[in-house]
């Protein structure tokens, strides 16, 4: 009897072994290193807003850091120009480097020529069959900011200014700037009307196209018949300034997009803002000097996560261990008193083969301010597979 129940029981626990041995392995799941949201340390300065106007500044990547909080939809001028040149490379696209296809100057352009200067407004001399590239065209636009070639370029991608406007304004709904509205492409008519946000976007937009950055960082440009033209940018090459554009001449003052390199903790970083509604040109400038150099002196740029830092980490029941570390160093620029959130998106693994060193097994996920991006995450160390003493006598569920 006694015999007939020791078998009993060894079958039993063979049974249970085998059983225990055939269940799947566990998947493992990762464990986060880093803490969920971080402040960045210090106060946001009080920016040296235009005593009159409005004004924003956003920074290369991070985006918004502060506007004046007054701001209106204005007439924007011939910063209106910005958004006719983005439209015309988008659809040319016009490479660095090239010239572009062939424009004539044809009767219907001569004819805008000369009714914006019996109406001084702001011009580029052009003569019936005068041969200019799209280059040289956009340079007119951009560079003396002439009003006749913006209206020449427009005739020349959309076949008449109507249909450009429409084009002009379909892409500022893309762009989400909800306070701008054109209906020129110009700037010379009161009713093309944006604000400091809504421009400040459209110039990080437009400097991210290589040609148009090109062109507004030039201080001059030759041309066929109107010969050599000069920038009205008056502080492009100070304080950093590499563009955009002015806009003036309108009873609602002058205004001022811009960009200009800054050198934060040996680091190039690029401040994007726009003043409007100011007195003189000169004040939109000195405006936007101090508030680039504000800017500048409050970023900090500072490695959130290091080449091989260990954001995460597998443990298993069996004993293995590995971190999961970044593939790269991620290098952001800081404004005070912005939050960073980071969260981790990591696979489950069931480990039923070595996994090896380098293997990607997740992300870890940043966001602060504009920056919203993932980090691929590797294994440090290789992870084995449990052994069979371990699966025979776990008690794990």
């Amino acid at each position: 009897m006694w015999r007939r129940v020791g078998i009993v029981l060894l079958l039993i626990i063979v049974a249970l072994a085998a059983f225990n041995y055939l269940r799947p392995i566990p998947a493992i799941a990762a464990t986060p290193l880093l803490h969920a949201t971080e402040v960045v340390p210090g106060n946001a300065p009080a920016l040296p807003w235009p005593a009159k106007g409005s004004a924003a500044v956003a920074v290369s990547g991070l985006g918004f850091v502060g506007t004046s909080g007054n701001e209106q939809a204005i007439p924007a001028a011939s910063v209106t120009k910005v958004m006719t040149a983005l439209v015309v490379l988008e659809d040319s696209k016009l490479k660095k480097g090239d010239s572009g296809a062939n424009i004539t100057i044809g009767d219907a352009d001569v004819r805008s020529y000369q009714a914006d200067l019996a109406d001084q407004q702001s011009v580029v001399k052009v003569e019936l069959g005068e041969q200019l590239t799209l280059f040289q065209v956009l340079e007119g636009m951009l560079i003396p900011s002439a009003n006749n070639l913006a209206e020449t370029v427009a005739r020349w991608d959309a076949g008449s200014i109507d249909a450009f406007v429409a084009k002009m304004n379909s892409r500022a709904g893309q762009l989400h700037l909800t306070h701008t509205k054109f209906a020129d492409t110009s700037g010379a008519s009161a009713a093309s009307v944006s604000t400091p946000t809504d421009l400040t976007s459209l110039g990080m937009v437009a400097m991210q196209n290589e040609v148009f950055a090109q062109i507004v960082a030039r201080g001059q440009a030759d041309l066929p018949v109107a010969g050599t033209v000069y920038n009205v940018n008056g502080v492009l090459g100070q304080g950093g300034n590499i563009g955009i554009k002015t806009g003036s001449g309108l009873n609602a003052g002058a205004n001022f997009l811009f960009a200009a390199n800054a050198t934060v903790d040996n680091r190039t970083i690029v401040i994007y803002g726009s003043v409007m509604g100011q007195p003189t040109l000169q004040t939109a400038f000195a405006s936007a000097q101090a508030l680039i150099a504000a800017t500048s002196a409050a970023l900090r740029v500072r490695r959130v996560i290091a080449r091989n830092q260990s954001v995460a980490s597998y443990t298993t029941p069996w004993g293995e261990q590995s971190d999961l570390v970044s593939t790269v160093d991620v290098d952001l620029a800081e404004w005070p008193g912005m939050v960073l959130r980071q969260h981790l998106d990591a696979k489950r693994i069931v480990i039923e083969r070595p996994v090896a060193p380098s293997t990607q097994e997740g992300t870890e996920h940043v966001v602060l301010g504009d920056y919203n991006f993932d980090v691929p995450l590797v294994t440090a160390d290789p992870l084995y597979p449990p052994g069979r003493l371990w699966r025979l006598t776990r008690i794990t569920f």
